[in-house]
């Protein structure tokens, strides 16, 4: 009884000591695995890199030295990883298998960093949303939307479907309409959006704006107007440039037409 005693308390000294050791490993292994990633993000900051290849490459580190650790946690435990890898190979095939999304995510995700139709800061649509680009990781996209809601997107999604950037250049065009009465003056309209295109700074000179008559409508004269100003200043320009455009037509006494029904009602006797 004595000795059984003895040997199960140096058997318990023994894996206690590797347990804690792997546990040390695990805790210590992570930290430096964090601190590394850290740097090598530093250091393509410093070389001036995109910022989507400094995230995508800090992440790649991060998960490769983070399975060496538990690689060697394990060794710590008195596992053979020689063995350990090579089950790990066979279970790997079959949860490859398995996980074809995911390995397909990862593929479109390397793919994106490669031809880098988009990058970190961009305004995108694409898989049926859109949103300015935060970051992309080994497996998904995160995008955050006008109203600021965070979209989350399988990398394979957006490389499935089309995309559509619109910062890719640094300039849009923005296509308005506007709609005048067949009786006001149509050369009068035109020197009034005209005007008002011409005047704002964000406007840029060329390509040069298009104001013309686009076509006879139904109950309006319609004007199109098309300027280009940087990416930034697209949504500002357009509901400032709505807003003075309506304002310049009532002074100048030009009329703004809107669908009208005439009803007739027919009073039948017996």
């Amino acid at each position: 009884m004595q000795e059984w005693f003895s040997s199960a308390q140096e058997l318990a000294i023994l894996y206690g000591i590797r347990i804690l050791a792997a546990i040390v490993v695990l805790i210590v292994g992570r930290w430096v695995a964090q601190g590394i990633r850290r740097l090598v993000e530093r250091l393509m900051e410093r070389g001036r890199l995109d910022t989507t290849i400094v995230k995508f490459t800090g992440n790649l580190t991060y998960i490769a030295l983070l399975a060496f650790t538990i690689l060697a946690a394990l060794n710590q435990l008195g596992i053979q990883t020689t063995s350990f890898i090579a089950v790990l190979g066979a279970a790997g095939l079959a949860i490859g298998l398995a996980l074809q999304g995911s390995l397909s995510n990862f593929a479109a995700g390397f793919l994106m960093i490669l031809f880098r139709p988009f990058r970190v800061g961009d305004y995108i649509e694409a898989a049926g949303t859109a949103g300015t680009v935060e970051e992309i990781q080994i497996f998904t996209t995160t995008l955050c939307t006008p109203d600021h809601k965070l979209v989350i997107v399988p990398n394979a999604k957006l490389t499935a479907d089309n995309i559509v950037n619109w910062s890719a250049k640094g300039t849009r065009r923005v296509d308005m309409v506007f709609g005048i009465g067949y009786g006001d003056d149509i050369d009068r309209a035109r020197e009034v959006i005209t005007s008002i295109i011409n005047a704002d700074p964000r406007v840029l000179k060329n390509p040069a704006p298009l104001i013309a008559v686009y076509q006879l409508g139904q109950s309006s004269v319609d004007f199109v107007a098309r300027p280009w100003v940087k990416s930034g200043d697209y949504w500002d320009f357009w509901f400032e440039t709505t807003e003075k455009v309506k304002k310049a037509f009532d002074a100048a006494g030009i009329s703004i037409p809107f669908p009208q029904q005439d009803v007739h009602l027919y009073q039948h006797r017996d």
